[in-house]
């Protein structure tokens, strides 16, 4: 079992930012999306990571399965304090996966998350997330690049 836990004191009530999930979500991380508006059922994620809403307590918590892979994936408010828990049950591959990106790629997104939020609160982070070169290196190699029109096939350039 895989368990990846990351916790902010945001300085003001968490609980709000629980609903907020979407809004806040880093845009460098695939927009967050879902088939329906956000509560138990939805259907969604973020890039090619699928996931289904299980539970929803406004305010408190809120926690999703994946769809793709055994675990899940909760964001908790107490207090001050925001909390994101993931809890794999990976079988090989997974686990192989999760050790050499996943879990780089994950931890950069949530710290990305956990920022966004705490400048919500009003307040810039003490220290700021950045992503280490390894995960540069994964995002480049698995991230598609927009290709300009000149770059198309059949596309003549014309000066």
């Amino acid at each position: 079992m895989i368990k990846n836990v990351h916790i902010r004191d945001l300085g003001v009530p968490a609980g709000p930012f629980i609903e907020r999930i979407q809004e806040l979500w880093p845009p460098t991380w695939g927009k967050q999306e879902f088939d329906r508006p956000l509560g138990v059922g939805a259907d969604g994620g973020h890039g090619p990571i699928r996931y289904r809403c299980t539970e929803f307590v406004p305010g408190d918590s809120i926690t999703f399965e994946f769809t793709d892979m055994s675990g899940s994936h909760t964001l908790s408010a107490s207090g001050t304090v925001l909390r994101h828990e993931l809890i794999g049950r990976f079988g090989l591959v997974d686990r192989l996966r999760w050790a050499l990106a996943i879990r780089w790629l994950h931890d950069a997104c949530l710290e990305d998350l956990f920022d966004v939020c705490e400048r919500a609160a009003g307040r810039e982070p003490a220290a700021p997330a950045r992503w280490s070169p390894w995960v540069r290196l994964v995002r480049r190699m698995f991230t598609p690049r927009a290709n300009p029109d000149h770059s198309r096939p059949g596309h003549s350039q014309r000066a």
